[in-house]
């Protein structure tokens, strides 16, 4: 396993799949946009301000899956000591932080034609807000911290805190009574209240953005892994 992620390995794994990507994308992009903002219907309530879900929700989706990745990775750091996975972590976390962001402002651009308002401190809102507080602390603790090893440290307990604002997230709506919808879409059980004319849009436009988050992330980590070089330290 050590082998397989090993910066020196997969170096010229990263260059292949970031050609493969920048192959398919501006397609799938295409694709994606087209049922996205022509092909699917308008909400019978919403109207055509429903189209805003499908970058919304993958936001959503991307930011929460990406800081628990990093927070498995930090523990699995401080449990096996592979320093390669603070790599891997620096490079998702400003993907986390972009598509945190990204949540927030669209949700509050969905939240003014529905709700009526563009923002509203309830339970959701307020815990997407903390999450981004936790990726910026985490961001700013790897810029500021100039021992690398303390870095790594601080930067994996902010992280492993940060893991326990996720299930908040998740249960939110059903633990207290906010404004935002409960969940549409159960992945443990694979049921779905969306309909199929606007749940295959919503997949295509996750795809595109996993997509993006993929070229970002390889690109990120091929940074980091030039930097090692450059520094010529010993990694595993």
């Amino acid at each position: 396993m050590i082998y397989l992620i090993s910066p020196s390995k997969i170096f010229n794994w990263i260059e292949r799949l970031m050609n493969f990507i920048n192959s398919i994308f501006f397609v799938v992009l295409i694709i994606g946009l087209t049922f996205a903002l022509l092909i699917s219907p308008p909400d019978y309530l919403q109207g055509d301000s429903v189209r805003i879900m499908y970058v919304h929700v993958p936001s959503a989706w991307i930011s929460l899956a990406s800081f628990t990745c990093i927070a498995i990775l930090s523990i699995l750091t401080f449990l096996l000591k592979i320093k390669n996975l603070n790599l891997i972590s620096k490079s998702i976390a400003p993907i986390g932080l972009l598509f945190t962001f990204l949540a927030i402002v669209t949700g509050s651009l969905w939240g003014k034609p529905t709700w009526g308002t563009w923002w509203a401190w309830d339970a959701r809102l307020t815990s997407m807000v903390v999450l981004l507080m936790f990726y910026v602390m985490y961001i700013l603790s790897l810029k500021l911290i100039k021992d690398e090893d303390k870095a790594n440290q601080v930067s994996g307990l902010i992280a492993i805190v940060g893991l326990i604002n996720i299930p908040i997230i998740k249960y939110s709506v059903d633990w207290w009574s906010t404004l935002h919808q409960p969940q549409s879409i159960n992945i443990l059980n694979g049921s779905s209240s969306i309909h199929s004319s606007m749940l295959f849009p919503l997949i295509l436009m996750l795809l595109v953005l996993l997509l993006y988050c993929a070229l970002i992330f390889l690109m990120k980590y091929k940074t980091e892994i030039i930097k090692i070089k450059k520094k010529n330290v010993k990694r595993l």
